[in-house]
């Protein structure tokens, strides 16, 4: 009857488990996940840039949205587009939810001490930049979110903004068609008048301002490393 008993207990924290880890898009809940939004403007140049955060165990997003600064629950930029939902078993940090089984993991961090939940990983992340200025181009939301993938440990960590932009855009699901639509026909409508209106000279435009964006980044993450924050 014991035992009887411990199964049914466990298969009901199971459950209860499984049931937190659901994708909610209506109420902006995506638990331990990277959500990525298109920005004003940038996006509409070059869609595969955009604002992008990561959720909380309960799916809470967090996104560094300003000089010390880290937005809970409100993305600065929208709605979230894309997410992908992050296995906690391709994490090096042995993160449990002990509030569902009751145990107690532990992971020793040589600067931030130690490590017992997903949550604690960005608690201490979201700490961190708490106290610094945002910069578009040194420190910026890829920056928050490539500290906590690499405080977490995923996929044996690695993680800059470079990686994490091409991470997001080939493995990242689209939330609904309306949410891929949102992000990708200001892109096709302005590229189809742009050539349309200017030919030549828009390509010109587009491919300098493409080019000088991505190869600043490209640059100093991975000559300049000091530069960009992480």
């Amino acid at each position: 009857m014991e035992a009887e008993s411990d199964t049914k207990q466990q298969q009901t924290m199971e459950g209860s488990y499984s049931q937190t880890m659901q994708i909610d898009p209506k109420r902006a809940r995506f638990p331990c996940s990277v959500v990525w939004s298109p920005l004003p403007v940038i996006s509409w140049f070059i869609p595969c840039i955009g604002h992008i955060g990561i959720c909380r165990e309960d799916g809470v997003i967090l996104d560094f949205a300003g000089p010390n600064f880290v937005c809970v629950d409100n993305f600065a930029f929208g709605a979230a587009t894309r997410y992908i939902q992050i296995p906690k078993e391709k994490c090096c940090v042995p993160l449990v939810q002990s509030v569902y089984n009751g145990e107690e993991h532990y992971i020793q961090d040589e600067t931030k001490g130690d490590l017992r939940t997903w949550d604690d990983a960005l608690r201490k992340s979201t700490q961190e930049f708490q106290h610094l200025s945002y910069n578009l181009f040194t420190c910026n939301c890829h920056s928050y979110v490539a500290n906590n993938l690499n405080r977490l440990g995923f996929l044996s960590g690695g993680w800059n903004v470079v990686n994490l932009a091409i991470f997001v855009l080939f493995n990242g699901r689209w939330v609904s068609k309306t949410s891929m639509l949102r992000s990708i026909l200001p892109f096709v409508v302005i590229f189809f008048l742009g050539v349309l209106f200017g030919g030549f000279t828009f390509l010109k435009f587009w491919f300098f301002f493409t080019s000088i964006l991505i190869g600043w980044f490209l640059l100093v993450t991975y000559c300049f490393k000091n530069l960009i924050q992480l």
